[in-house]
């Protein structure tokens, strides 16, 4: 049975490239280690400084043990503006190939 967590927060505008590098490196190393079935999405909304996180676990969260989370986790509350809110999702519904 899968989990789904959706964070979301806000950076101060100066941390806000910073804190999407970090990011990318998550995904870098995502990629590198793959996982397996874990899928996580990361959303950067219009006002270019709120990021929204979606993670959907089956099992451990790999996320934990991962050098690059830890680092993007190191001074995210520095970055912030607006703390990270995280909260567990339910799914409603969905359309379209998720790709």
């Amino acid at each position: 049975m899968s989990e789904t967590v959706i964070v979301r927060y806000r950076t101060r505008p100066e941390a806000a490239e910073e804190n999407a590098r970090l990011v990318e490196n998550v995904y870098a190393a995502l990629a590198a280690t793959d996982p397996g079935d874990f899928r996580y999405e990361t959303y950067r909304l219009d006002d270019g400084t709120t990021f929204v996180h979606i993670a959907r676990v089956t099992g451990a969260n790999p996320l934990t043990d991962l050098p690059a989370f830890v680092e993007f986790q190191r001074d995210l509350a520095q970055r912030c503006a607006e703390p990270p809110a995280p909260a567990a999702a339910s799914l409603v519904g969905s359309y379209g190939r998720r790709d």
